[in-house]
């Protein structure tokens, strides 16, 4: 994957599938989950590493996440859901999923905009429906996108990661540019909040291990402490999970801060996670 930043997903489907959308009237809806507190080991201890020709565990899942939607899963119903005229408000100030209709009723090209956005940022499933898991992530990313909320990061000369832990977001600007994100992430549960502070990328594997956790992982970028960026091991939006203080990110986003960053790279954490 290239360094280029990715926020949008472009969707194109043909006349057959926006006709089998328009005929469709089932709906799925989500409720979106608390933050829990929940015990736990202090923050990742990463002790050993494994060469990059290891193959990274959920990859291929994270990937598939993140493909556009197919012909296939095209016609799968979709109607209005308690998020939509918050997530078309959301969709047409990002205008990067597609056209949207803003009056809070689902039409077929509200649809297709609100699966794209969905496969982009790892919403399952995505078939479109306005629920509220993707109410919030879409606010988040249009709240994160504003060129007020950018500059929070307060970034200088050179590469800077910005980790806004209130929205839950993470993105990465050179030069006081947006090149990456913004995307959104999962950071340390109550108890284990990530720390807000300025940081600095100290070492980077791409497959470590963390012998507390017993677990990989992947596209590893430690800034302080035992925490650092990497890709999710589990869905990353159970609000009931929460990291040891790692900022996890979707697979593509994972390799695009890979990408984008290295030792010596700023890391500018600010806010707080709700309910830490």
């Amino acid at each position: 994957m290239g360094a280029a930043a990715m926020v949008g997903l472009s969707v194109a489907l043909g006349a057959t599938d926006v006709a089998s959308l328009a005929n469709s009237a089932s709906s799925s809806a989500a409720p979106a989950g608390a933050v829990a507190a929940a015990a736990g080991k202090p923050f990742v201890m990463v002790i050993r590493h494994e060469p990059a020709s290891a193959p990274v565990a959920g990859k291929q899942q994270a990937a598939t996440n993140s493909e556009p939607a197919s012909e296939a899963t095209a016609a799968v119903p979709c109607a209005t859901g308690p998020g939509q005229r918050a997530i078309e408000e959301s969709l047409a100030e990002l205008r990067s999923f597609g056209a949207v209709t803003v009056n809070g009723r689902q039409s077929p090209g509200d649809c297709l905009a609100i699966r794209a956005f969905q496969h982009r940022f790892g919403i399952e499933p995505a078939q479109g429906q306005a629920d509220a898991t993707t109410a919030d992530v879409a606010s988040r990313i249009a709240a994160s996108s504003s060129p007020q909320r950018l500059q929070r990061c307060d970034p200088g000369p050179g590469v800077t990661a910005c980790v806004d832990l209130t929205l839950q977001t993470a993105w990465v600007m050179r030069d006081g540019a947006v090149v990456a994100g913004p995307t959104v992430v999962r950071t340390g549960f109550r108890g284990h909040a990530t720390p807000a502070g300025v940081y600095r990328i100290n070492k980077r594997a791409d497959r470590e291990w963390s012998d507390p956790y017993e677990v990989w992982l992947p596209f590893w970028q430690r800034f302080v402490g035992g925490i650092g960026f990497h890709e999710t091991t589990t869905y990353l939006h159970d609000a009931t999970r929460g990291s040891h203080g790692c900022v996890n990110l979707l697979h593509r986003d994972a390799v695009q801060m890979w990408d984008q960053l290295s030792v010596g790279a700023t890391v500018h954490t600010f806010g707080r996670r709700p309910g830490t």
